[in-house]
């Protein structure tokens, strides 16, 4: 049964309406399932967006915080109607919804047992007609949170016994495996979690060519694949809320994905360079020292982070002028030396601080069920601190408006904003929106698209970084490099780094890293067994008797020049990469050099991304969808299109098996040795290799030796690796503007034709491309 319109005005309509504000948006059809009321909208020709309630009013709400409402677009498809249901198709997409079974008398079980909601049963079909989503049942059971009556919603799916699934955010369980099949996902953002922090991003990629975007922030559990059923369960809302992109490469769903939530902008330049951090550098002094070394040595790097506890009191957004006693003086020398700076900004606010009784007034912060302001953590040793309330738009203003005249405007170039899950949990306690258990998750997409949103209007033309400790669906619009929070410095951390970072990238958020060598404080000794392959004699002072500490940071170091951002950071005495011993720091600084020449591949990733919405950094099951041995394979990566990444994570490791995909040649970027595809190989992984293969039929552009990005880079090399035609789109604009939104940017198409062995260029620069073949070395011959 259908409700308000006929199909010959639903087809004007669908027509007609190429997009809905989010002011008026409302679903194309809303049909009735008799006591069911399934509203179906699309964003785009192969995304349909599904919400079903017992309550209509409930059915025909907007989405949800993340979604872009105003990216409605129903124009690619046409409805009909018959016995069986009502189908909804588009070229790339068919969304058939079961008719409601016809009346029956209940059995004796059922009278007992049968669920109190109509059933729904829908099914989703790609553009080959294979189905790909089968909904077999949804639920709403009552219950009271957080002295609310309201329900736990949730959707079940059929599950085949060959499809996996990945993303779904941050979650650090595993120490290899990739598939999130068998696992139950606890979608929520935790500090505490027992394998380091997790953050929700309720997007769930499969191996079948499919995406679902689950659209509700509260705690939300995902069970993958058990006893023949895929399910996600809320612990609080009123209705089931969920998209499903389909697409046969990752490109279209996350393309897809992008105008459902947002597009990923680029970077400005000076992210991809080394970020030099410390928990902390207690003075401007320091922080120089630090900054002055690096050009001293002429190791490359491009911005200085000043970390936590530069303020007097927690919430008082100041400088110590005791420490800091010229803030604008030292931005502008590490201006001059070419660096940026990124400081430290916290949601706090302590009572003694000059904001907090303003800001508890204004009622600004999170409250407990009486009302009252809830301040510091209970159940930890973190007792002090009042939460700014970020879902309301005025508080919002008030710390971005603070933000910046107290800090920001001291010269300081980016924030990082700490705390974003947020770290006073807000469970049991109300933001202004609601109760944080409805809304636990939203935090960090409110907290820092707030800052972002002021960042731009303030400076329009610069673009937008941000360092963010959590997400949620859309956070990857807001400018905002994300890293995996305060892990241990230990081997066990290191290895869990990989897996987690591929499942967060497959969520939507392509910057994704981690703190180098780890954050939380350096032990002093070390329980390793094996002989550490660096000397740490001449590092003492930072690592004690912590023997293999300099070798864990150099292994970690050589897989964070092949991450999307490569950050120093940790509770360490030192965190500098001369800090643990001169072997390391030889070692290092290559990695270091390497990374800048790598610059202009990684660049041009970025604008891909900011194209595509799909990641850089990326699963193997991404690009090699059909070999069968990399569909949970979580221990190597691709690094774009030509790097296959395998990190070193064992202590005294020299040598790797490694799985090269099949379907293609590979050669070793170390000895340009070629192998085939398609098997196991052990690789010799001596401590200053990190084992890296380059794809054949790949194009590698290398730039010149620069001391940071804000250097003009030349390119010196482009190195190709035969076995077949090859294209590369090399990009550069300004690094620094948003003109590239313009089109103000230069891409050359770089084209390798491997029968003719001829690299020629098209578009972009004359000069440039007349050179091209000067630049040109051909690897493995």
């Amino acid at each position: 049964m259908r409700t308000s319109k006929k199909i010959s005005l639903l087809s004007l309509a669908l027509a007609l309406a190429t997009a809905v504000t989010a002011a008026n948006a409302a679903p194309a059809v809303t049909l009735d399932r008799h006591g069911a009321w399934v509203s179906i909208e699309a964003y785009g020709p192969n995304v349909v967006h599904i919400t079903i309630a017992a309550d209509k009013a409930q059915a025909l709400k907007s989405p949800g915080y993340g979604i872009l409402a105003d990216h409605a677009d129903h124009s690619a498809f046409r409805e009909t109607h018959d016995a069986s249901g009502d189908t909804f198709a588009s070229p790339e997409l068919t969304l058939h919804v079961n008719a409601a079974p016809p009346p029956h008398t209940p059995g004796i079980t059922e009278r007992y047992f049968a669920p109190d909601l109509a059933p729904v049963r829908l099914q989703v079909k790609n553009a080959k007609g294979a189905t790909v989503v089968n909904m077999t049942g949804w639920e709403m059971y009552p219950h009271e949170v957080a002295g609310e009556a309201t329900y736990q919603v949730g959707a079940t799916f059929s599950a085949p016994v060959d499809e996996h699934y990945y993303g779904m955010g941050q979650n650090q369980d595993s120490l290899g495996p990739l598939d999130l099949r068998g696992r139950v996902i606890d979608c929520q953002h935790w500090y505490d979690a027992p394998s380091g922090e997790t953050v929700c991003v309720p997007f769930m990629v499969s191996s079948k060519g499919y995406g679902i975007i689950w659209d509700n922030p509260s705690d939300t559990r995902f069970v993958a694949g058990i006893r023949g059923r895929t399910s996600f369960q809320s612990k609080v809302g009123e209705r089931v809320s969920f998209f499903v992109v389909t697409g046969d490469t990752p490109d279209a769903i996350y393309s897809a994905y992008a105008r459902v939530t947002g597009k990923t902008p680029i970077p400005p330049k000076a992210a991809f360079g080394l970020i030099q951090s410390k928990a902390r550098y207690d003075s401007q002094a320091e922080v120089l020292r630090v900054a002055h070394t690096y050009r001293e040595k002429n190791y490359p790097l491009d911005v200085m982070v000043v970390d936590w506890f530069y303020w007097t009191h927690m919430g008082q957004l100041d400088i110590n002028p005791a420490e800091f006693p010229d803030p604008d003086g030292m931005n502008k020398q590490l201006h001059d030396a070419g660096m940026k700076s990124i400081i430290s900004i916290w949601p706090r606010f302590e009572r003694s601080g000059r904001y907090f009784s303003e800001l508890d007034a204004k009622g600004y912060f999170l409250k407990d069920k009486n009302g009252k302001t809830v301040d510091g953590l209970p159940f930890r040793s973190d007792r002090t601190g009042a939460l700014i309330d970020s879902t309301n738009p005025a508080a919002r203003q008030w710390y971005w408006e603070h933000a910046r005249d107290n800090i920001r405007s001291h010269g300081f170039d980016y924030p990082w904003l700490d705390e974003t899950e947020p770290d006073l949990v807000p469970d049991g306690y109300f933001f202004s929106i609601g109760s944080g258990d409805r809304y636990h998750n939203v935090f960090p997409l409110v907290h820092v698209e707030g800052v972002a949103q002021g960042m731009r209007a303030w400076k329009p033309d610069e673009r937008v970084l941000i360092l963010s400790r959590a997400a949620y669906l859309g956070s990857q619009r807001t400018g905002a490099l994300f890293w995996s929070s305060d892990i241990d410095p230990t081997w066990e951390a290191l290895q869990r780094q990989i897996p987690t970072g591929l499942n967060m990238t497959a969520s939507g958020i392509a910057y994704w890293g981690n703190d180098i060598g780890g954050w939380q404080y350096l032990p002093q000794t070390t329980s390793a067994t094996k002989a550490p392959l660096l000397d740490p004699s001449d590092a003492r002072d930072t690592v004690g008797q912590n023997n293999d500490y300099p070798e864990l940071l150099t292994r970690w170091f050589e897989y964070g020049t092949f991450l999307p951002t490569l950050r120093l950071h940790g509770d360490r005495k030192h965190t500098e990469i001369w800090a643990f011993g001169h072997q390391a720091e030889a070692i290092m600084a290559k990695y270091d050099k390497l990374r800048y020449r790598l610059i202009p591949y990684i660049y041009s990733q970025a604008k891909k991304t900011y194209d595509t919405g799909a990641p850089f950094m990326r699963p193997l099951w991404m690009d090699f969808p059909g070999d069968a041995n990399v569909a949970n394979l979580g221990t190597e990566y691709m690094f774009g299109p030509a790097f296959l990444v395998a990190p070193i994570t064992e202590q005294g490791q020299t040598e790797k098996d490694i799985y090269l995909p099949a379907g293609s040649d590979w050669y070793n970027f170390w000895t340009n040795e070629k192998l085939t595809g398609g098997r196991w190989i052990k690789v010799a992984a001596p401590i200053d290799q990190i084992p890296v293969f380059v794809r054949a039929g790949s194009i590698v552009p290398l730039g010149s030796d620069i001391q940071s990005t804000a250097s003009k880079q030349s390119i010196t090399e482009i190195r190709v690796y035969p076995g077949n035609d090859a294209g590369f789109a090399l990009y550069d604009d300004d690094g620094a503007s948003y003109g590239y939104e313009a089109g103000k940017s230069t891409t050359t198409q770089l084209h390798w034709n491997n029968a003719s062995g001829v690299l020629s260029a098209t578009g972009g620069d004359a000069a440039f491309n007349k050179k091209v073949s000067e630049l040109a070395k051909v690897m493995g011959r």
